[in-house]
């Protein structure tokens, strides 16, 4: 079964009916059924803030009890993720990844995961592996 990783654009997208990529992300999460969904702590730490301060606290509780529920895998960042996103932010010194979008991008690289369920850019920007040539399959396209 293949990973994906889900970015909190997506689950901010599937959170919020009024947000403009929600009908995207309803579809891409329905047609998401033959797929491994993985997500890191942070992630849910930064959908928390981000849900809560805009929908309120009953749908970050919401969100939090859905991830609960095993629809996604979870996987902590490590020290040596923390590490090597601060290599990515050096290697990187003309784009403003955060500390949560690299820490995901050497998390999906350390656990082999090529796929991601997002809306934010910086996912179709960042190049890894030899000579920088490999990077993400951004569903939706």
């Amino acid at each position: 079964m293949t990973k994906v990783f889900v970015d909190t654009s997506a689950f901010y997208a599937l959170a919020d009916e009024s947000d403009r990529n929600h009908p995207r992300a309803r579809a891409a999460y329905e047609s998401a059924t033959k797929m491994n969904l993985v997500t890191t702590d942070y992630v849910l730490l930064e959908c928390w803030f981000l849900i809560g301060s805009h929908l309120g606290r009953r749908e970050a509780i919401r969100f939090w009890d859905g991830l609960r529920t095993g629809i996604v895998d979870m996987i902590n960042v490590n020290v040596q993720d923390l590490d090597q996103a601060r290599a990515i932010i050096d290697r990187f010194p003309d784009q403003d990844f955060s500390l949560v979008d690299a820490c995901s991008f050497a998390a999906m690289e350390r656990e082999g995961i090529a796929s991601v369920f997002t809306f934010d850019s910086h996912f179709r920007v960042y190049r890894f592996g030899k000579g920088n040539r490999q990077h993400f399959e951004v569903v939706p396209q």
